[in-house]
């Protein structure tokens, strides 16, 4: 099974920025997507964006386009998500999944295809 971690959660001041790691044990094909999702206390989980690895490319939920990014570091079995200009209304539990192969073109695969998942990681935005 893949394991995955999340960390770098914490307490940010509105407007202030915060970088999430998702560290993975291994990834034994380079078909596989990665992706970011949140949950808001009474909320439904909501997805951020995926990593596509085969296709190459990152996509994004229209509403977290310009102040989510994503970035990896292949050596480390890790993908970041860097979030800027935080905001209240984005205090939540982060988290990671992934699932291989990907078998999604053009767009995220839907929530409910991801095999793994890691524990979340609280981000509070808050002064």
């Amino acid at each position: 099974d893949v394991q995955l971690v999340e960390s770098g959660g914490g307490l940010v001041q509105p407007g202030g920025s915060l970088r999430l790691a998702c560290v993975a044990s291994r990834f034994t094909s380079d078909d596989y997507a990665i992706g970011w999702f949140r949950q808001a206390p009474g909320k439904e989980r909501e997805g951020i964006l995926c990593v596509s690895s085969s296709e190459g490319t990152v996509y994004y939920e229209d509403s977290m386009k310009g102040r989510f990014t994503a970035s990896n570091d292949n050596v480390k079995n890790t993908v970041y998500l860097q979030m800027n200009n935080l905001k209240p209304e984005d205090t939540a539990v982060y988290y990671c999944a992934s699932v291989t192969p990907d078998t999604t073109y053009g767009s995220c695969p839907d929530e409910i295809e991801y095999d793994h998942w890691g524990q979340g990681t609280q981000v509070t935005v808050s002064s």
